[in-house]
């Protein structure tokens, strides 16, 4: 297809609501799977960290697989369009039934094992192609950052919504209720199939930018990925990133529940944290006009920081000003994924451009992997921090009351361990300097 320099206003749109899909599920099971397993299922909190992870991590294998197959796909309908719609179709379905197994212990997280395998398959080929997909639909660096703009205020919506009202649909049914959490999932599923339907439907006819590809097994597409100099210090701050958000997300319940004891908290903890995304995300694009998207990601992430830090110290002293350290994540949030979802398809775009082989599917696979990892890894570790503290698991029904350095553990892991691994990814950045090179020749 001919080159396009801006999209139609309907692609940006359609495009951006494909973030329904990856800001929902990349929200709820991150935020209420590990309560599920240890408040409904009684599941020793180590364990239940593990079964979290697990699913997930097969995801870091399959991503890579995931990109290479759309890659090579010559579907009339588009090379990654139709994967939008089989995988997320599987995805809200597997979803669907995640929550509605059995109640007993074993049972049940053997059922969650199962189903939450089925959801990281089927999500893999959803989000490996949509992500990919900005790459070819336009050659324009500014363009990039645009259509980011659109997806980023799609998603902080989608975390808002998901993130605030999934817990709401439990306690409507019963605080830590097997109903409400089967209620829950059926719910959530039906988001999934709204996002889905939309990013398929609104990316109809869009323009695509392809370049061959290139021949060879997997693993030397990954190799000369990996290889790419400014896609690994990418790489590692958003990983390293995806892991303090996993962390913090993971600790949202249990911060709400036992250190402010009241279940509304999560609910105002995720608006406050959502609702400033929602404004500031197109003053993000601004400053990626204004200067360089490299820039701009520093930033936006040593004002996460200082957000985490004012939770920590305030919570649950003065809650109010907790609840402002959660509007300032909120705000350092949005350009942390505007900037670096721009920047992906940059890099993507430069290789192909330097070698005439398309291996954007694999840059993104990775690059997915990447992130999966750091979020499958950030309750993983959330649960180690709750185990170290001494925090007691239960069944439903049950009211446990917690120790003092289990509640610490919980103050510790939502905060201060989200805000120094955030603060760390900012070391890898320094090796980014594709910014630099394209604002050269333009």
């Amino acid at each position: 297809m001919t080159a396009t320099t801006v999209l139609p206003a309907r692609v940006r749109r359609g495009y951006g609501l494909g973030s329904v899909a990856t800001g929902t599920f990349g929200t709820v099971p991150g935020l209420l799977l590990l309560p599920y397993l240890t408040d409904t299922l009684g599941v020793a909190a180590a364990l239940a960290g593990v079964i979290v992870f697990a699913p997930k991590a097969w995801d870091v294998v399959l991503n890579p697989v995931a990109g290479r197959i759309s890659d090579t796909s010559t579907h009339p309908a588009g090379r990654r369009r139709p994967f939008l719609l089989r995988g997320g179709l599987v995805l809200a379905a597997c979803f669907a039934l995640l929550f509605a197994g059995p109640t007993s212990t074993v049972a049940g997280a053997i059922w969650v094992v199962v189903l939450f395998t089925g959801c990281a398959t089927a999500y893999a080929f959803f989000q490996v192609p949509y992500v990919a997909m900005p790459a070819e639909l336009t050659l324009d660096y500014d363009e990039r950052t645009r259509l980011m703009t659109w997806r980023v205020a799609v998603l902080a919506l989608a975390i808002l919504l998901s993130g605030a009202t999934a817990p709401m649909v439990v306690d409507a049914v019963g605080h830590d209720s097997p109903a409400g959490y089967r209620l829950m999932g059926v719910y959530v599923a039906a988001i999934l199939v709204i996002g889905v339907l939309g990013a398929w439907w609104g990316t109809r006819g869009a323009p695509e930018h392809w370049v061959d590809t290139p021949g060879g097994g997997i693993a030397g597409q990954v190799r000369l990925v990996a290889e790419a100099a400014d896609f690994r210090p990418l790489l590692v701050t958003f990983v390293l990133q995806a892991l303090g958000i996993g962390t913090m997300l993971a600790g949202v319940a249990y911060a709400a529940d036992d250190v402010l004891d009241a279940a509304s908290a999560a609910t105002i903890l995720f608006a406050a944290f959502v609702g400033p995304a929602l404004v500031v995300t197109p003053l993000w694009e601004r400053y990626a006009r204004a200067r360089t998207k490299r820039s701009g990601y520093v930033l936006s992430t040593v004002v996460m920081v200082a957000g985490m830090l004012v939770i920590g110290a305030f919570l649950p002293a003065v809650p109010a000003v907790a609840y402002a350290g959660a509007a300032l994540v909120g705000v350092g949030y949005a350009g942390a994924q505007v900037f670096p979802m721009a920047m992906l398809p940059d890099v993507a775009a430069r290789d192909a451009e330097r070698t005439g082989q398309n291996r954007i599917g694999v840059f993104t696979g990775v690059w997915t992997a990447g992130e999966t990892l750091g979020l499958a890894l950030g309750p993983a570790l959330f649960a180690l921090v709750l185990a170290l503290g001494g925090y007691a698991s239960s069944s439903a029904g049950e009211d446990v009351a917690q120790s003092d350095g289990a509640r610490l553990a919980i103050r510790l892991g939502f905060t201060i361990v989200p805000a120094a691994l955030t603060a760390v990814s900012l070391l890898a950045l320094r090796g980014y300097r594709l910014d630099e090179e394209v604002r050269g020749v333009r």
